[in-house]
């Protein structure tokens, strides 16, 4: 152990010190809005910016898929069922595929899953090769683009690579058919081949009625200082503050968790199996300051949401300082953070509720796509012209769907 005995008391009055601010805080709700340009992207409303035509596909694509393991409902990739949904009724809709800006192919591409709820991606490609071909064939507005005026929501854990594992994804790289398409997806790290440019980085399915059910009065104090739980830099983690009294950390994942962290001033949100993690959300939803440990990542919605001003971000070779890091933050800039993370249009921006509400992820992705309006001349074809090649990509991709 590195620290002393006085160290650790120290840190225990500077924690306390904070603890009866957060109390203060907590009970008088007190609220701040993101100035600048960030806050005024955060409340945009996309109604009357764009409009989007969704292709009508057969259901064995989506609805089919979906009657088949409910379960995709409630999992972390579920915003592509979500969107869909959304979007069938939302005002930025059009039946009129001549006057869209957009186009969407919904396709349920993470819902097959293991026993134990885990997404296969193995028969991703295929299936979106199969719903590419299929809306090229039977309308024109693919082939005037390649796919540069449509977008598709891509959750797995490395986005339009379609593979769990990093090593194979980045093999793999993006599925050929969509490297002129944009892509929304949860997995966002710069300068990897699984992140294309123009993409929308999105936070990853949390259930909002669930987290709902766990929220504790405003009124109890936030008395952890550090909260983590998970496996894994998470080693690193462990290793250097299992026995630190002012990181509660530990492997197991407890029934009383979300509201352990509504009593957490920081909460660790390292790197997990693909550069993003729940935690964010989570952290998020319940205000307790992430604490972001993942070099290089690209966060949810960056241009709308500050996360330098509501997180604290620590690289990864800077883990074993953890404690000198946070207990260093001062009290002030502490408070501020939770200001901004008691703002309910920062929550309302990380969550997929239905039915929808204002100012939610769904109205924050519809943001990202009129901002990249109008589209750019070059992005129409001329007769004849060709530019992604249909026969890219592993052999088993090119199998029948």
């Amino acid at each position: 152990m590195r620290n002393s005995s006085w160290g650790f008391l120290l840190m225990f009055l500077s924690a306390f010190l904070l603890d009866l601010d957060a109390f203060e805080l907590r009970k008088g709700q007190k609220t701040e809005r993101i100035s600048g340009s960030a806050g005024d992207v955060l409340e945009d409303d996309p109604v009357g910016r764009l409009k989007v035509f969704v292709y009508e596909l057969p259901s064995k694509y989506n609805k089919k898929i979906l009657q088949k393991d409910p379960r995709c409902l409630n999992h972390m990739f579920a915003a592509e069922i979500y969107m869909h949904r959304f979007l069938l009724s939302s005002p930025v809709r059009t039946l009129n595929p001549e006057e869209a800006d957009w186009f969407y192919t919904p396709v349920y591409t993470t819902c097959d899953l293991t026993p134990n709820g885990l997404p296969l991606p193995f028969k991703s490609p295929r299936m979106m090769r199969s719903a590419i071909q299929l809306i090229s064939s039977n309308w024109p507005y693919w082939n005037r683009t390649e796919g540069a005026d449509h977008f598709f929501i891509v959750p797995h854990d490395f986005g339009a690579c379609f593979h769990y594992q990093e090593e194979k994804a980045i093999e793999r790289g993006i599925l050929p058919l969509l490297q002129r398409a944009t892509l929304v997806q949860t997995f966002g790290q710069r300068n990897h081949v699984c992140l294309k440019d123009g993409s929308i980085t999105v936070p990853p399915y949390a259930p909002p009625q669930k987290m709902q059910s766990h929220l504790i009065p405003p009124s109890i104090p936030r008395s952890i200082f550090v909260y983590f739980r998970g496996l894994g830099a998470r080693a690193a983690v462990w290793e250097n503050f299992k026995d630190n009294p002012l990181f509660d950390i530990s492997t197991e994942h407890p029934t009383t968790y979300y509201e352990d962290m509504q009593r957490a001033v920081f909460c660790l949100c390292p790197l997990g199996w693909a550069p993003w993690s729940p935690r964010l959300v989570e952290a998020v939803i319940f205000g307790c300051i992430p604490v972001i440990i993942a070099d290089d990542i690209v966060l949810p919605f960056a241009d709308a949401i500050p996360w330098e001003d509501i997180g604290v971000y620590v690289d990864e070779k800077d883990v074993p300082n953890l404690d000198t890091i946070l207990t260093s933050i001062p009290t002030e800039v502490i408070l501020r953070k939770q200001r901004l993370l008691a703002n309910p249009s920062m929550k309302q921006a990380m969550l997929f509720p239905h039915p929808a509400q204002p100012g939610d992820a769904f109205h924050q992705i519809l943001n990202g796509l009129a901002r990249k309006l109008p589209h750019d001349k070059s992005v129409y074809l001329r007769k004849g012209e060709k530019v992604l090649n249909w026969t890219a990509g592993p052999l088993a991709d090119l199998k029948p769907w």
